[in-house]
């Protein structure tokens, strides 16, 4: 468990994570494909298959190599990298298919129907919900004053392990879940009194982008989840950042979303006792995550693109950049700019990308060029 001081002192409530991200597998998911292999030996199980954006497959192939039982996954060509090449590092025999997670659901159960394999569902599973359910069990070990829980929620399987186990655990306990705008199936489907399907999702928390929630999981959401919300990208991109400055862990969108949802005020700490976000996973390609951290930075300030005409002289470009560092800039990257700008026949445009330590200090920097005779202007 993790408290979130800053988080915590903004809201007026005592908060906490659950980082399920520090898995051996980087996410929730371990618990309930161990929880579904528990009983099976490679005896009596030729093989287990399962259709995956990447956290389900590698806990399931990580359990499949610890019982030395074959492992199959389906996975969306556009699954990130990174976790691609997880699920197959664990032994697993991977398929890319075109389509969404639940088109590789769909491929993995007719897979297993032709080849008598074990279909492992990534939540709609008993067995893999009362994995889930362990969560739980910990938070109640680890939590005496517990008072509301925050989840992330693809297809339902985590939240419906959480609050049933919670419901007679600790019934006083709110569980509420959190689902990405982009993908946001079960207020839908809440609403309309049955699992109904959304439009194709678009989301950076690939976690839980689920088009549709499982039957098994929404008669028990249904039953027992306290409420639902759902949080844009830009607030989960917000979230990432807060953990890695505060916490230093790195959570995906995914797991994210449960601390934005608090960030945001979608949902509030409880008035008394620990509101705990849980972080469902940390499997995010690093490239995204380079590119959420950096358009951060320049959203705060410390990362700036610029544009301005300088003497197209030897050392035109020398005096310009010697003022950048005189002011405390970093230059990260300068191109010439000559076409498409009025330039006069002794001038050259120069855009550069540089970063400073605060938003106070690029303004320095920027009054010390224009005073020395620059015309500057900052690019989106």
């Amino acid at each position: 468990m993790f408290t979130l001081g800053a988080l915590s002192h903004e809201n007026g409530g005592k908060i906490a994570v659950k980082a399920e991200c520090m898995q051996r597998t980087g996410s929730f998911k371990l618990r309930g494909t161990s929880a579904k292999l528990a009983r099976r030996s490679p005896n009596d199980c030729p093989g287990v298959i399962a259709g995956s954006a990447g956290n389900h497959g590698q806990a399931l192939a990580y359990a499949a190599r610890a019982k030395r039982i074959p492992c199959t996954v389906f996975m969306p060509e556009d699954a990130p990298v990174s976790k691609v090449e997880a699920v197959a590092a664990f032994g697993a025999e991977v398929h890319t298919l075109e389509g969404t997670v639940d088109d590789c659901v769909d491929a993995a159960r007719r897979s297993a129907d032709d080849t008598g394999g074990l279909f492992v569902h990534p939540f709609d599973d008993l067995d893999v919900i009362k994995g889930q359910a362990g969560v739980a069990i910990e938070l109640d070990e680890q939590v005496p004053d517990l008072a509301r829980v925050v989840v992330p929620v693809g297809g339902g399987g985590l939240i419906s392990g959480i609050a049933a186990a919670l419901s007679e655990l600790r019934p006083e306990v709110e569980v509420i879940g959190v689902q990405a705008k982009g993908c946001a199936s079960f207020e839908t489907s809440l609403r309309a009194g049955e699992p109904l399907s959304t439009s194709e999702p678009r989301t950076i928390a690939d976690g839980i982008a689920v088009k549709r929630p499982g039957e098994l999981t929404f008669g028990l959401v249904r039953r027992w989840v306290d409420g639902f919300t759902a949080v844009d990208d830009d607030s989960i991109a917000a979230a990432m950042v807060l953990l890695i400055e505060s916490s230093k862990l790195v959570a995906e969108g995914a797991g994210a979303s449960s601390v934005a949802a608090l960030m945001t005020g979608a949902v509030d700490p409880a008035p008394s006792g620990t509101t705990v976000a849980v972080l469902s996973g940390g499997n995010v390609d690093p490239s995204v995550l380079a590119a959420i951290i950096n358009r951060h930075q320049t959203g705060i300030g410390r990362r700036a693109r610029i544009f301005s005409k300088i003497s197209d002289q030897p050392g035109g470009l020398v005096d310009f950049l010697q003022d950048v560092a005189a002011a405390g800039g970093n230059v990260l990257d300068v191109t010439h700019v000559r076409d498409g700008v009025d330039l006069h026949v002794n001038e050259t445009g120069v855009e550069i990308l540089i970063e400073s330590r605060s938003q106070g200090d690029r303004d320095c920097m920027l009054a010390r060029l224009r005073s020395h005779g620059y015309e500057v202007e900052e690019l989106g």
